[in-house]
C-alpha cells in the first residue's frame, strides 16, 4: 500500500531529477524569475560564454532599484546602471522582462501571481528570499544565492535538500479587524525566528482556507522570517478562481485538464510532518513588532516584555533592540508616537491590502508623512479606477509608482536616522529601511490607523470610531 504523502513530497517528486549520496537533489525549475541583482550571474555566464538555457521559461523584472517618482528622468547614476544592466542582459539572452516603462511592471512576487506566471504544481525560483510568496498557489518556490541563480540560468535546473515537512494548523476563524500579517507575525513570534528552520511550513486549517489569495500570498511571504526554506498553501477553489483568465494561464482548451492535475496536489490523510503546530485564529489580535527582527512581535494591547521573560538566549538581543528602537519594556507599545508611514511591498502591495488601508483613512487626515507603493503598475491602475488614489491623497499621503521602495531603500526611498515608521513591509532589521531606521510591521489596516492618530494604535478603536 502506497505510504501517504505531504503536498511538498508531491511537489519534489515531480521536480526531482536526481539525488546525490548526501541527499541532496537536483530540481526542475519551471519558472526562473530575475531582478536587477541578478547581475552577478549573467557576468559568470558571460564569462563562460554560456547562454541561458531557457529563455522562455526565464522572466526579467525591474523592482529592487525602480524609482517611485521621475522615472523618465533617473538621476542616481547607480539606480540607472543596476536598471540598464538587467535590460541589456535581458536584450542578449531573449527574455520577457517587465521593464520600468512596461505597464505590467511591477514587483516580482506581485506580477508573477498576477500575470498567471505562478501556478499550482510549479518549481519556482528567485533570487530573492520572499519567493516563497508563490507557494500560496500549491507551489514548490524559494529564494536562490548568485550562485545557485546562474547555475539556474545555466542549466533550468537547481541542487536543494529536501526540507523536512511542517504543518502549521490555524483553527477556528480570526477576528475583525485581525489579517493574514497578524498570523504570520503571531507564529513567528510564537515559534522564534528560528522556530521553522529545517522545515517547509504547508499552512493548513479553516482560518487558512477562509483567506482570499492575497492573504494567503502575505502568509507564505513571511514564512522565511520564522527560518522556514518556503511555504505552502494547498490550492483549491480560491485559487483556480484568481488564476482563471490571466495571460499566461491556461486557456479554455487546456483548464480542465490543469484543473484535474491542480485539484491532486493536497496532503494525503494519514500523512507525516516532522513538525505539527495548531493555532487558535480567534486568539490571535493585530500584531506588531517592537524590536529589530520579526519575532519580536506583539498584540496591539500587550504591554512590552521584559528582555528576562524571553529567556536568557534572548534577553541580550531585546535590551539591544529596545536601545536600538528607543522603547522601555513594561510599557504599552500603543500610543507610540510614529513619524511616518509606508503602505506598499510583496507583502502588503496588492489591491486588497490598499482597499483595506483606505477604507480606515477614508474622510481623515493623516497626522505624519507617508508614501503609497502599489505593488504593480496594474494594483496603480486598479486603485485608481477605483478612487483609492484620491483616499490616500486627500488623506495627505504620497501616491507614488509601483517597486519595492521603502520596503528595503535600494530605490532611494528611505526612513531617516532615528525616525519611526509604520510599515506593511516584511523586515524590520536594524538599517533595512535606512540608517538608523526604526520600523514597525503591521498590516496595511494598522499602518492607516498610525497615520490617523500619528501613534502605533488599534485599528479595531480607530474603525469604531466611524461608528
Amino acid at each position: 500500500m502506497k505510504k501517504p504523502s505531504t503536498l511538498l513530497d508531491k511537489l519534489w517528486g515531480a521536480h526531482e531529477i536526481l539525488r546525490r549520496e548526501d541527499g541532496t537533489s537536483l530540481l526542475w525549475v519551471d519558472r526562473h524569475l530575475v531582478h536587477e541583482g541578478s547581475h552577478h550571474a549573467f557576468a559568470k555566464l558571460a564569462a563562460r560564454g554560456q547562454p541561458v538555457a531557457e529563455p522562455r521559461l526565464t522572466f526579467a523584472v525591474t523592482d529592487h532599484y525602480a524609482p517611485t517618482r521621475q522615472r523618465d528622468r533617473i538621476t542616481a547614476p547607480d539606480i540607472a546602471r543596476m536598471i540598464e544592466t538587467l535590460e541589456g542582459n535581458a536584450r542578449t539572452h531573449g527574455l520577457e522582462i517587465f521593464g520600468l516603462r512596461d505597464p505590467r511592471q511591477g514587483i516580482v512576487h506581485v506580477i508573477g501571481p498576477e500575470q498567471g506566471l505562478t501556478l499550482p504544481g510549479l518549481q519556482i525560483n528567485c533570487g530573492d528570499s520572499h519567493t516563497s510568496t508563490h507557494g500560496a498557489f500549491g507551489a514548490l518556490a524559494f529564494g536562490i544565492g548568485a550562485t545557485e541563480v546562474a547555475h539556474v540560468l545555466a542549466t533550468q535546473t537547481v541542487w536543494q535538500r529536501k526540507p523536512a515537512a511542517m504543518r502549521i494548523t490555524f483553527e477556528g476563524a480570526l477576528a475583525p479587524g485581525v489579517t493574514a500579517k497578524d498570523m504570520a507575525l503571531g507564529w513567528i513570534a510564537r515559534l522564534g525566528a528560528g522556530g521553522a528552520q529545517g522545515h517547509a511550513v504547508e499552512y493548513a486549517g479553516p482560518a487558512v482556507e477562509a483567506l482570499s489569495m492575497e492573504g494567503r500570498m502575505t502568509l507564505c511571504n513571511l514564512s522565511i522570517e520564522g527560518g522556514a526554506r518556503f511555504g505552502m498553501v494547498a490550492p483549491d477553489a480560491v485559487t483556480f478562481a484568481y488564476i482563471k483568465g490571466r495571460p499566461y494561464a491556461p486557456g479554455p482548451g487546456d483548464w480542465e485538464a490543469a484543473l484535474t492535475g491542480w485539484r491532486a496536489l493536497r496532503t494525503d490523510a494519514g500523512a507525516d510532518f516532522a513538525r505539527e503546530v495548531v493555532i487558535d485564529a480567534a486568539e490571535i489580535a493585530p500584531t506588531l513588532t517592537w524590536g529589530t527582527s520579526p519575532e519580536q512581535a506583539i498584540g496591539i494591547d500587550a504591554v512590552l516584555p521584559a528582555p528576562e521573560s524571553l529567556g536568557a538566549g534572548k534577553a541580550a538581543a531585546a535590551r539591544a533592540a529596545y536601545d536600538y528602537m528607543g522603547l522601555t519594556p513594561g510599557q504599552p507599545i500603543k500610543g507610540t508616537p510614529v513619524d511616518q508611514v509606508f503602505l506598499g511591498s510583496c507583502t502588503n502591495g496588492r489591491i486588497e491590502d490598499l482597499r483595506a488601508a483606505a477604507a480606515v483613512l477614508r474622510g481623515r487626515k493623516a497626522r505624519v508623512p507617508g508614501l503609497v507603493s502599489p505593488g504593480s503598475a496594474l494594483v496603480k491602475q486598479q486603485a485608481e479606477a477605483e478612487g483609492l488614489d484620491k483616499v490616500f491623497r486627500d488623506a495627505g499621503l504620497e501616491w507614488a509608482a509601483s517597486g519595492c521602495s521603502m520596503c528595503v531603500g535600494m530605490n532611494g526611498d528611505l526612513v531617516a536616522p532615528g525616525k519611526r515608521c509604520a510599515s506593511s513591509t516584511n523586515r524590520n532589521f536594524r538599517g533595512r529601511q535606512g540608517r538608523g531606521a526604526r520600523t514597525h510591521l503591521m498590516s496595511p489596516a494598522m499602518v492607516a490607523a498610525a497615520a490617523v492618530t500619528g501613534a502605533l494604535s488599534d485599528v479595531r478603536e480607530v474603525t469604531q470610531e466611524r461608528t
